[in-house]
């Protein structure tokens, strides 16, 4: 059993603040674990009234059919979550204005690595932070999964996003979200965040650069990497050369696919 211990972030009441008009059509975000979700979740809340966040849980493929009424068109709401494509998944999201949410493969296994070994997640992993693991090996079993108990990065990839892709789904990029959300003065943030918002069937307003850094706050993610307590195993600040190249032999076309090569 796996269990994440995060902080209760304080934005519904900046939300609140912003007055947002309310949504028409129910919106999911669906994303790669460790791909920046809380980001982008927490910058359309600004966007978003409280009453329609669907806040219960992430959604998952385990526990899809406990939180149906998320997608209910007669009460359109945010939601998230990382849901595997799948016939059913397909069909119950359907008519939702549907978000991807990427990383690069490459930062993904160091994201992915540090979560791991972080005080934040517990469950049958918790072995990887007693310091018997090289870093090395660490990285490689992020990339090639550990049997019965952590995917492969090509399942990851393949069900939570690339199954999604050419379904009218619109496919964000972390890098460029984050990127735009630190460069709000820009005429391409502007575009950007105007492209991301009309995707979720939401009027551009007069203050949106002041709901983007709300959301965007960093102390208010607390899967953030200054926010994680790691394990004393060093995580290096970029993918080794051998670990790239073993991502791209488990995963080939993926990087490409994704708008990254």
């Amino acid at each position: 059993m796996v269990n994440v211990s995060l902080m209760p972030d304080t934005l519904d009441e900046a939300t609140r603040g912003f007055a947002p008009a309310p949504l028409t059509q129910p919106v999911f975000i669906n994303s790669v674990p460790k791909s920046g979700t809380h980001l982008l979740r927490n910058i359309l809340r600004m966007f978003i009234p409280v009453e329609q966040h669907y806040s219960d849980q992430f959604i998952q493929w385990p526990n899809m059919q406990e939180h149906l009424v998320a997608f209910d068109r007669k009460a359109p709401r945010l939601s998230w979550g990382h849901l595997l494509f799948s016939d059913a998944s397909a069909i119950e999201t359907a008519h939702c204005r549907r978000v991807v949410l990427v990383r690069d493969p490459y930062d993904w296994v160091l994201s992915r690595a540090r979560f791991f070994i972080s005080d934040q997640f517990s469950g049958n992993l918790d072995f990887l932070k007693d310091g018997s693991l090289r870093s090395q090996d660490l990285l490689n079993l992020m990339i090639f999964g550990i049997y019965g108990k952590a995917p492969t990065l090509a399942e990851q990839y393949q069900f939570n996003a690339a199954g999604w892709i050419g379904t009218g789904a619109l496919l964000v990029r972390y890098e460029e979200l984050a990127g735009h959300a630190a460069a709000l003065d820009t005429a391409q943030a502007e575009v950007w965040f105007t492209s991301l918002l009309s995707h979720c069937g939401i009027d551009m307003p007069e203050n949106w650069r002041d709901r983007v850094v709300t959301g965007a706050d960093r102390k208010q993610s607390g899967t953030a990497r200054e926010n994680l307590s790691l394990a004393a195993i060093t995580i290096p600040e970029e993918l080794p050369e051998i670990q790239k190249r073993l991502v791209d032999f488990a995963a080939p076309g993926l990087r490409a696919l994704l708008g990254y090569a």
